[in-house]
């Protein structure tokens, strides 16, 4: 007797709190809210660099870079191989973005449960990110419409 049965599919990967995440779609949805962070950037296991930020802008696109600068971050997400998700402890997680030898560790100071619980929003720093993300905005505009002297 024969059924006329679908091939059986692999069901979706499910990751809690721990994990590799190759796929850029899944890696964009876990680093957008990420919000203020502590960032650790590493070469060959050696410091090279960090800080603290907050997290503007997480985007797809394979001619752009990341870019943190002035506790502005900017992620692209095909900058790196894939993410893998950690936590220290039962409530601290940590986001290691992987590229060969390079490691950029993001570490939340603050979780999308207290930004929407916690306190309202300060206009003054709402103000002052808009304006970064415009200014960088029109940067990259006049560096596309010139020649970069670089």
């Amino acid at each position: 007797m024969s059924y006329n049965q679908p091939p059986h599919q692999i069901p979706a990967p499910c990751i809690i709190d721990r994990g590799i995440i190759v796929n850029k779609q899944d890696i964009g949805r876990l680093l957008t809210d990420l919000g203020r962070v502590r960032y650790i950037h590493t070469i060959d296991s050696n410091p090279q660099s960090e800080g603290e930020g907050y997290v503007l802008e997480v985007f797809a696109d394979p001619h752009r870079s990341t870019l943190i600068a002035n506790q502005a971050i900017y992620i692209n997400v095909y900058s790196f191989d894939y993410l893998e998700l950690g936590q220290f402890t039962e409530k601290e997680a940590y986001f290691d973005l992987i590229q060969d030898n390079r490691q950029l560790r993001l570490i939340p100071l603050s979780s999308p449960l207290q930004d929407q619980s916690g306190e309202p929003l300060n206009a003054e720093a709402l103000e002052a990110m808009v304006t970064q993300v415009l200014s960088a905005k029109w940067d990259v505009q006049i560096d596309d419409e010139g020649e970069c002297p670089f």
